[in-house]
C-alpha cells in the first residue's frame, strides 16, 4: 500500500504498514482540529504546562511572509560590505541557525564559513583564509559565540583594524532588548533585529538564518517563495503532507520505531539532513521519549538496514521509483524553502502525538551548568582530568573509561568491542568528536565502520549517530539527556598543539572545548550512561589507528 500526499511543491510517500500506523494517528488529529488549531498559532496544542512558552514561539508558522523584509533590510548592507571588498562570510552561530544557513548556502553553492565549534585548530585556519576580506555574522550569544567574536576581535585589532573600521568587520543579529543587541549597538556593529516569537531550532526561515546566507549571496526570496507555496496547505485536513510526515514521525515514536534513519537519494539539499537532525532530535528527545534521528551517508550504508526498531526516510526519490527507495517507508522530495516549514510543522505536530513540548529544552542546560562550573573550578577541573592515566593506551590513543566497563581488554579494537557490547537491545551508540571537522574529517568514517561493527560484535545491528563537538550539545544534546534512557557513548577528544587565547577571559579556547567535552561526559556518565572517552595524543596518526582498529 502506498499513499503520496503532494501540495506545494512539495510530496511525501508513505509506503506499506507504516500507511496504517499513521493513518490511526491521521485521523485522531483531524478529528482534534489540529490542522487548523496549529495554522492559527493555537499555542495550547501541547498541554497547559505548555502553553506559555509555546505562546512565545509560533511565529515561523509566518515566516515565509514576515521574512520578506530582509531583502529591502539587506540590500544596502550587501552593497556596503561587497564595496569594502569583504566578501567571506564567516558565521557565527550554533544549532538551529548555523545547520540551516549552512544548508542554504552549500545547496545554493554559495560560499559560507560555519563556526559552531570551539576546537582552536579549526578557529585558527579559518583566522588564517584571509581575514582581509573577512566579514563576521554573531547570531548567538552563548559562550562559543562570545569567545569566538573576542577571538576575532582580537585577530582584526592586531591585522590593523580599529574603531569604526574594526566594529563594522561584525553584523549582529539579535532579539530587541538582549545583551547582544545592547552590545552591538553600544560599539557600532552592523545590526539586523531578530524575530523575538522565533527560536533557532524552528527558525530556518527567519533571520538568524537568512541574514548570513543573504550576506554570502545566497537570494534568500527564492527560499521564502518555495515555503510560501507550501503555507497555503498547512490548514487543510487532508492533502497537507506535513500533517503526513507529522503522523508518520509520531506514530513511528508512539510504537517499537524510534530511530528515525535518514539517507539522502538525489535531493540536492545538501547539508539538510544535519538540520532535520537538530530538529528531530531537540523537539521531541524529551521526558523519556522521543525519536532518534539517525543521518547515513546513503542507501547502502551500514545502518541503513531495516530492522524492527527503524523508521526509513529517504529525502529525495520517491520509493515508487526503482531502486533501494521501493523499500523506504517514508520518501519526501521538494525544494529546500518548503522542506524546512516541511519538517518544522511535521515535528510540532509529532510532538503533539506524544505528548511533549516542541519548544522546552529541560535537559540541554545541564552540560552547560557541568562546563561552567569545570571553567570556575579554582584548581582547573579539566586539566586534572586530562592527566589521570588512561585505562588502555595504544600508540597515539587512550581510552578513558571504567574499568570494570573494559571487560579486561588488551586492545583499542577490544575495548570499542565492551563498549559495543553495552548497547543494549533498542538502544543505540553515539560517536561525539570533539575535534577540527576539516583536519580531523576523517573522523567521520568511524560512523559506518562502527555501524558495521557493532552487527558484528552484538550479531545484530545498533544503531550509531555521529556528531561533532560542541556542536552536538545543540544538536542531538536534548535527546542524549532527555529522550529513552538507552544510549551508548564514545566521545573522542584530541590534543591541542596550537591553541589561542580568549581575550579578556581566562582560559583559551582550548581549555573551554575540553571543558565542554568533560562537562558533557559527566553528565551523561551522572545520568548512568556507558560513556567512554578517547584521547588522541596526535590527532592524525590516532584517528588512523582507530579507524584501522575497526576495520
Amino acid at each position: 500500500m502506498t499513499s503520496v500526499v503532494t501540495a506545494g511543491g512539495i510530496s511525501v510517500t508513505i509506503r506499506g504498514a507504516v500507511v496504517d500506523e499513521s493513518e490511526t494517528v491521521l485521523d485522531r488529529l483531524v478529528s482534534d482540529g489540529v490542522p487548523g488549531s496549529l495554522a492559527s498559532r493555537n499555542a495550547k496544542l501541547w498541554g497547559p504546562d505548555a502553553a506559555p512558552l509555546a505562546a512565545r514561539r509560533l511565529g515561523w508558522l509566518g515566516l515565509p511572509e514576515t521574512s520578506r523584509y530582509l531583502s529591502d533590510r539587506l540590500s544596502g548592507l550587501v552593497g556596503e560590505v561587497r564595496s569594502a571588498g569583504l566578501d567571506r562570510v564567516v558565521l557565527v552561530a550554533s544549532g538551529g541557525p548555523a545547520l540551516a544557513a549552512d544548508a542554504i548556502c552549500r545547496t545554493a553553492g554559495a560560499d559560507l564559513t560555519v563556526l559552531d565549534t570551539t576546537d582552536p585548530h579549526e578557529v585558527s585556519a579559518v583566522l588564517a583564509g584571509g581575514l582581509d576580506r573577512t566579514l563576521v555574522v554573531v547570531v548567538d550569544e552563548g559562550i562559543e559565540a562570545e569567545s569566538l567574536r573576542r577571538v576575532f576581535g582580537r585577530a582584526f585589532s592586531e591585522a590593523g583594524l580599529k574603531g569604526a573600521e574594526l566594529a563594522r568587520r561584525f553584523v549582529v543579529v539579535a532579539e530587541e532588548g538582549s545583551d547582544l543587541q545592547r552590545a552591538a549597538r553600544d560599539v557600532g556593529h552592523h545590526l539586523v533585529l531578530a524575530e523575538p516569537d522565533v527560536d533557532g531550532r524552528f527558525g530556518a526561515l527567519g533571520a538568524r538564518a537568512l541574514v548570513p546566507a543573504a550576506l554570502a549571496g545566497v537570494d534568500v526570496e527564492v527560499l521564502l517563495d518555495e515555503a510560501a507555496r507550501l503555507a497555503g496547505a498547512l490548514r487543510q485536513p487532508y492533502d497537507n503532507p506535513a500533517l503526513a510526515l507529522g503522523a508518520a514521525l509520531g506514530s513511528s515514536a508512539l510504537g517499537a520505531r524510534d530511530k528515525l534513519v535518514i539517507a539522502d537519494l538525489g535531493s540536492g539539499l545538501d547539508g539538510f539532513a544535519a538540520w532535520a537532525e537538530q530538529l528531530v532530535a531537540g523537539a521531541m528527545g524529551k521526558d523519556g521519549k522521543g525519536l532518534l534521528p539517525v543521518v547515513v551517508e546513503g542507501v547502502d550504508a551500514p545502518g541503513f538496514e531495516l530492522t524492527g526498531e527503524l523508521r526509513r526516510v529517504i529525502l529525495g526519490r520517491r520509493p515508487d521509483e526503482p531502486g533501494p527507495g521501493r523499500e523506504a517507508g517514508v520518501s519526501v522530495a521538494g525544494p529546500l524553502g518548503g522542506q524546512f516549514l516541511l519538517w518544522e510543522y511535521a515535528v510540532a505536530v509529532a510532538c503533539r502525538v506524544i505528548g511533549v513540548d516542541p519548544f522546552a529544552e529541560p535537559d540541554a542546560g545541564e552540560s552547560r551548568e557541568s562546563t561552567a562550573a569545570l571553567l570556575r573550578s579554582e584548581e582547573g577541573a579539566a586539566p586534572t582530568v586530562v592527566h589521570r592515566p588512561p585505562e588502555l593506551v595504544e600508540g597515539a590513543v587512550e581510552v578513558h573509561a571504567p574499568e570494570e566497563a573494559l571487560r579486561g581488554a588488551q586492545t583499542l579494537t577490544e575495548a570499542v568491542d565492551a563498549l559495543l557490547e553495552d548497547v543494549e537491545d533498542g538502544g543505540y551508540l553515539a560517536v561525539l568528536a570533539y575535534l577540527d571537522r576539516s583536519g580531523d574529517a576523517a573522523a567521520a568514517e568511524l560512523r559506518p565502520l562502527l555501524a558495521a561493527r557493532a552487527a558484528k560484535v552484538r550479531r545484530k545491528p545498533a544503531p550509531v549517530t555521529f556528531g561533532w563537538g560542541p556542536r552536538c550539545l545543540h544538536t542531538a544534546g536534548q535527546y542524549h539527556k532527555g529522550g529513552p534512557a538507552n544510549g551508548a557513548f564514545l566521545q573522542i577528544t584530541g590534543a591541542v598543539t596550537d591553541d589561542l587565547p580568549v581575550p579578556g577571559k581566562p582560559y583559551s579556547l582550548g581549555e573551554l572545548h575540553l571543558a565542554q567535552a568533560f562537562g558533557d561526559l559527566r553528565v551523561l556518565r551522572s545520568l548512568g550512561r556507558p560513556a567512554f572517552r578517547i584521547h588522541l595524543r596526535d590527532r592524525a596518526e590516532g584517528l588512523s589507528r582507530l579507524v584501522a582498529a575497526l576495520s
